[in-house]
Formats: C-alpha cells, sequence, structure tokens
C-alpha cells in the first residue's frame, strides 16, 4: 500500500487509526478507491488497462481447444430418452419410483410411473455408444462423443438451474462461462465479439441476460446477441448523413479524451472497456455483415446444415454462422434450442414424443453437419462443441397414463466433442432407473473446470478481484476430469 503524506505529516496508515471508526472506514475506502485498489482485476497476463481488454492472451495451462460451441437445450432434455439407455425401465414400466429414492416434486405437478424411453435406442460407429432416434444422424459421429451420464446441479427450476449452467450460481449477477473464456483469454479478432450468443426466434430462456451477463466484469466481456432471423446486429450502418471518414474522426476524438481521463485514473478498467466498445462497434459495421453473410457457402454445404429447409432453416443457419465465427477467431458461441416457456422448449411436461421429436428434428442435422463440417476443416480438434440443458427429466410419467417428464436436477446427461474430448466414451452413470447420478458425479462446477481446463485456463488460478476477494467461476468447487480428456 501507498503511504501518501498529509499536511500534519502522518501517513495514511497513521491518519486512518487517529480518526473515529466510522469516519475512519470512509477515508479509507476513497483512498483505496483513488489508489485503484477497488478496481484491480486478475487478468492471467495482467493485461494493462490502456490496451484493448479483449486482446489474445497466453492461456495459462497448455490448450486442446482455441474456441468453444455450447448447444444449448433451453427447457431440459430427457436423459433417458437420448443419451442414458436404461434397459431397467421396461423391465419396471408401470411401477412407482422405489421409496428409498428421495425426490423433491417440483410446482406440485403429479408423480406418475416408471416410463421406458418413448423411442429406440441404437449403437453408433465403432464405439457402439447408444443414441437415441431422436437423433439419428448425430448418433452417425458416436465415435466424436463424449456422453456424460451422471451430471447433476443445484436447482430443480429452469431459471435458476440455466443461470447455474452458464455461470456456475443460481443467483444472478455472476459472469458467465463465454464471459470467464474471453477473460482469460481474449479474441483472435479484434473486430468481431469474442462472445456471441444466438437465441431462439421463439423467445430467450425464462431467466434472461444474466446467462450471458458478465456480471461483476467490465461488459467488454459479455456475451454479444445475434438476432436469429433479419439483420444479425441492428444499426450496423452508420447515420445516412455521416461519412466513414467523419465518424472515425469522431471517435478519434472521443478515444483521446477518453484516454486523457484513464491515463490520470490508473486502472479505470469500466473506462478502459468502454473505449474499446466503440472501436469494436466501428470494425464490426464491415467485419459481422461478411462473417454472417451464407451466400458465400456452397449448395451443398447449405443443404447439409438444413439451411433452406424446414424444420431445420433456423438452428442450420445458427450452426453454420458459428463455424464462419469460430473460422474468424471468435472464442466462445453459444446456440440456444428453444425459446420462450414450456413446450415452445424442450420442457416436455405434455409430451415427451411431440416435444423431442419437435425440437429433435430442429436440431439433429445441423448438429451433426456441424461437426462434419469443423472435421472436415480441421477444426474440429481445436474447437470444443458441447451439447446439453440446465438438467434433465424424470424416469417416470407426470401423471397416470400421462406421455410427459417433470424436471430431474439429480441425474442428467450431457456430452463433448471435439477440442480434445475423448470420442466414443461414456463416463459416470445414473442408478438403474435414470433417476439421479451414483456413479463418477459430475456436478456443474465439475464440467466448467473442465471446459476451462480444455480452453487452456486453470479454473483455481483465473480469478477477477470483486468485493475484497478473488472470484472466480468453481468458487471453492469443481475439479477437472482427466477421463474426459482424450
Amino acid at each position: 500500500m501507498h503511504h501518501r503524506r498529509f499536511p500534519c505529516g502522518e501517513t495514511r496508515r497513521e491518519f486512518v487509526w487517529e480518526m473515529g471508526a466510522g469516519f475512519a472506514g470512509l477515508a479509507l475506502a476513497s483512498l483505496l478507491s483513488r489508489d485503484g485498489f477497488f478496481t484491480r482485476q486478475g487478468y492471467a497476463d495482467d493485461l494493462p488497462s490502456n490496451l484493448n481488454p479483449t486482446a489474445a492472451r497466453k492461456p495459462q495451462l497448455k490448450p486442446r481447444a482455441k474456441a468453444c460451441i455450447f448447444l444449448m437445450m433451453n427447457g431440459a432434455p430427457s436423459q433417458v430418452d437420448t443419451f442414458d439407455y436404461k434397459p431397467e425401465l421396461e423391465k419396471y414400466a408401470g411401477k412407482q419410483l422405489p421409496a428409498d429414492k428421495k425426490f423433491i416434486n417440483s410446482g406440485g405437478r403429479k408423480v406418475g410411473y416408471l416410463t421406458p424411453a418413448w423411442r429406440k435406442f441404437r449403437p453408433g460407429g465403432e464405439s457402439g455408444l447408444l443414441v437415441s432416434d431422436y437423433f439419428p444422424q448425430v448418433r452417425k459421429h458416436a465415435d466424436k462423443l463424449c456422453v456424460i451420464n451422471s451430471c447433476h446441479t443445484d436447482s430443480h427450476a429452469h431459471g435458476s438451474a440455466l443461470v447455474a449452467m452458464n455461470t456456475g450460481k443460481t443467483l444472478i449477477g455472476r459472469p458467465s462461462l463465454g464471459s470467464w473464456c474471453v477473460y482469460g483469454l481474449g479474441s483472435e479478432n479484434e473486430s468481431l465479439p469474442g462472445y456471441v450468443v444466438m437465441l431462439d426466434k421463439r423467445g430467450g430462456p425464462i431467466s434472461g441476460q444474466p446467462n450471458w451477463s458478465s456480471g461483476f466484469m467490465p461488459a467488454t466481456f459479455a456475451g454479444t446477441l445475434f438476432r436469429p432471423v433479419g439483420d444479425p446486429i441492428l444499426d450496423l450502418k452508420g447515420p445516412a448523413h455521416l461519412t466513414p471518414a467523419a465518424q472515425r474522426e469522431q471517435l478519434d476524438l472521443l478515444s483521446k479524451l477518453n484516454q486523457k481521463h484513464l491515463d490520470a485514473r490508473p486502472g479505470g478498467q469500466e473506462l478502459a472497456a468502454r473505449i474499446n466498445s466503440y472501436e469494436l462497434a466501428y470494425r464490426m459495421q464491415t467485419a459481422t455483415p461478411e462473417a454472417v453473410d451464407l451466400t458465400q457457402e456452397t449448395r451443398e454445404t447449405l443443404d447439409m446444415y438444413g439451411v433452406g429447409q424446414q424444420p431445420t432453416d433456423e438452428y442450420g443457419r445458427n450452426c453454420l454462422i458459428a463455424r464462419r465465427l469460430v473460422e474468424r477467431g471468435v472464442r466462445f458461441i453459444q446456440l440456444y434450442s428453444g425459446g420462450g416457456h414450456l413446450e415452445e422448449t424442450w420442457d416436455a411436461h405434455e409430451s415427451i414424443e411431440k416435444n423431442h421429436g419437435r425440437h429433435g428434428a430442429e436440431v439433429d442435422q445441423p448438429i451433426a453437419a456441424l461437426l462434419t463440417d469443423l472435421e472436415q476443416r480441421g477444426l474440429l480438434d481445436e474447437t470444443l462443441v458441447v451439447w446439453g440443458g440446465e438438467f434433465g427429466r424424470m424416469p417416470f410419467s407426470e401423471g397416470q397414463n400421462a406421455p410427459g417428464r417433470n424436471h430431474n436436477p439429480y441425474g442428467f446427461s450431457m456430452w463433448l466433442a471435439g477440442g480434445g474430448a475423448r470420442g466414443g466414451t461414456t463416463y459416470g452413470q445414473t442408478d438403474e432407473f435414470g433417476f439421479e447420478a451414483v456413479e463418477d458425479k459430475v456436478h456443474l462446477h465439475d464440467l466448467h473446470a473442465t471446459i476451462l481446463h480444455m480452453m487452456g485456463l486453470d479454473h483455481e488460478r483465473l480469478t477477477y478481484f470483486h468485493q475484497g476477494r478473488n472470484e472466480s467461476l468453481t468458487d471453492v468447487g469443481g475439479h477437472v476430469i482427466p477421463d474426459l480428456l482424450s
């Protein structure tokens, strides 16, 4: 701590000690603030505040992946109907869940009987990994998939569980996984956002913006929303009366004034973020339209993703844009399937067959095409693809003779592909019914720690100083799971 001299000759520490407790606290807070104490950041490489805060930085570890594409199935797919085959459900169909299984019902919904998978599971690839008929095209990539069948989380409510899957906590106000990645690694393209989010045209997740927020970090690290239809970003074109040269002159003057202010106040990361945002917006006017221009793609590629076809057009476009963004150095992209609430998402209370049949048909071909395309272009080894929802679904029906399933935070499935994931394997198990994780359990902190590790970041060392402590994505929990790595 610096020791400034006061008129009477005392150091700051002596001055604070001699004042009353309440006044001393105010004085100390003011002085520490002037010294930049409350704005210190824990950047991986201690990036100076007057540089681009999203400039590419050296990873903490040897990375397996340079970029991540997170395929978020908003609403929570059923693990026992997709990637966690449970033949015991056939044997015990129509029976109640055993009494020793502790179940906290959500929303007062009815509890029915154990119900088998609604579609058949079949082996895929040389590994023989079992995948449901809801994903016949993804099944062709079974040897690329590392399926985690033992995930569990801390909430059975969509809003808080989605926030937890994205930020590590059920409470809003924390940086999302994508924000941590860009904070730690920066972006390899200074003309595009480092973190892009594409929602479903039916709406966003019910907990909204906190899912891609930068939380207590500068807004520079927040996700940038690309619209699912029409122009991905509004207002990219400048005012008609303003020429590019005049706009450049305005930004240069604004930058000089802001930089002068920043130079006099070391540690002003918020202002540095604002300066960078103006510059990024200017560069995006040229870079973004080109990055999302699918007319540059061949007809064969468009057909592979299902672009121009139904029901695959929207998600196919988003998956193809994600590949184009990865090619251009964007660090983290998240694609939502399902928007709004209930059956418009994967929230299959009414009917698994109706719901998963609809949403599966929308995403199966595009996801398979994304894996094919990344592999053909030599990008899959350096791009981590993550698939999953905020939790899973119960192995029993929601009521008697009912075809839907209720929420299940105790055990569910997610998968990784590319980016150093161990393909053609499954990790962990739920019990014989698919109700709860019982072997090699994977909490969302473990998942986050492993994803960061694959991106070249140490979840314990990647910290951000906030309100007197070094915060991290996984806080005091989580560990990397080596068995998920190739």
